[in-house]
């Protein structure tokens, strides 16, 4: 597979041992991305999806909608969800990512944060069913915010990105092994955000 986009924030080499990135900040066109995200905040069925947290079942900092094919049932934080049907404005999108990037998706997260208190811990996407190397695709639309990467071993060994309107950030190869992602919560005002995190779910690999 080729990901024929820049590899940091700044364009250049990528400077993370074992992690296989790339990013490019306006992947969007500024009113393609603005026509998205009204589009989606209107017709996802967005919900508080419950998660397991320290052993109690919470309500996830953050609303959410799983969309995909038909059997791209995921498990995540002890729960299964069955995706909701594709909308024409997502369907585009994938065709896009696949054609550019070389790679089939059958499935997206859509998580909406809707001030800076909302947010995702630290965390890597590595259930079973996405294999041992799995391709994120991650679309930002709206507010910008801070994602940070961290090695598992090395804390050392860390990077951050401002993810702006329109961006398009993919982690590939063996970064989901080697390192966590988060995005933290922020005290600054920041605007309503939509993140579109494509994936390919393989349900043989399901525990």
């Amino acid at each position: 597979m080729t990901i024929p986009l820049p590899l940091n924030a700044h364009g250049g080499e990528a400077t993370l041992p074992g992690a296989r990135l790339a990013y490019q900040p306006a992947w969007l066109p500024l009113a393609e991305a603005d026509a998205l995200f009204d589009d989606l905040q209107r017709l996802l069925p967005w919900s508080v999806h419950r998660i397991r947290l320290f052993g109690r079942s919470v309500d996830s900092p953050r609303l959410s909608a799983w969309i995909g094919d038909e059997d791209a049932v995921y498990r995540y934080s002890g729960s299964d969800f069955e995706p909701h049907p594709w909308i024409p404005a997502l369907i585009g999108l994938r065709q896009r990512l696949q054609d550019e990037l070389g790679t089939p998706f059958n499935s997206v997260l859509a998580n909406l944060y809707r001030d800076g208190r909302d947010a995702m811990g630290w965390h890597s996407d590595d259930e079973p069913e996405l294999g041992p190397q799995p391709v994120i695709a991650s679309v930002s639309l709206g507010g910008v915010r801070r994602f940070l990467l961290k090695h598992k071993q090395d804390p050392a060994l860390r990077a951050a990105f401002e993810l702006p309107h329109g961006s398009l950030l993919v982690m590939a190869g063996e970064t989901q092994r080697h390192y966590r992602h988060a995005l933290p919560r922020t005290v600054k005002p920041v605007a309503q955000r939509i993140n579109l995190t494509f994936r390919l779910i393989d349900p043989l690999r399901r525990r």
